[in-house]
């Protein structure tokens, strides 16, 4: 995994941002359909694709963190379980991705639920708070992707210039010697 320059993260985090806004508009659409769980199984179906998507633009999938220093590793799978959604770098699982929605949009899934059966105006809420709760847990996930890849950056530049100014003392102290 090469790190990223923290314009390169600017650019990925915008292009990640646009990529959720346009899931979040399937997701609204989807949750018209009066038909009980199609919202959310389009919510999960949707999240199950785009987290991974977002994870790679990043280069923070399972693979790529697996193949870190155990420094950096910690460094991200610490990062990532304590900023909130802990999805960073995992293997996404369908129950994960049902907990974080429920918790993330509880009050508003149950409130999309009981709308869809008030007539017209019903499936317009349902469709605002799916578009909110997806865009919502989208960007959560983006923040942390970007977060954590600021961080390995950072990092990275700082091991970086620790090891020329390491080298560099050594080829010093042997020219002082020498």
């Amino acid at each position: 995994m090469s790190t990223m320059t923290l314009q390169e993260l600017d650019k990925t985090r915008e292009e990640c941002r646009k990529l959720i806004s346009r899931r979040a508009l399937l997701s609204a659409a989807a949750a018209v359909v009066p038909i009980p769980g199609v919202d959310v199984g389009a919510d999960v179906a949707i999240l199950m694709k785009v987290i991974p998507i977002i994870n790679a633009r990043f280069g923070l999938t399972a693979n790529d963190v697996d193949a870190l220093s155990p420094e950096l590793k910690k460094l991200v799978i610490v990062g990532g379980t304590s900023m909130g959604l802990g999805m960073v770098g995992r293997v996404l699982t369908t129950d994960r991705v049902i907990n974080i929605l429920v918790r993330l949009g509880a009050k508003k899934l149950a409130g999309k639920y009981g709308a869809k059966y008030v007539p017209l105006i019903g499936s317009a809420i349902s469709a605002s708070i799916s578009f909110v709760v997806l865009r919502k847990v989208g960007n959560q996930h983006i923040e942390e992707c970007y977060e954590i890849a600021r961080r390995l950056a950072l990092e990275t530049q700082r091991r970086e210039a620790v090891h020329t100014i390491d080298g560099s003392e050594e080829g010093l102290i042997r020219e002082i010697r020498g």
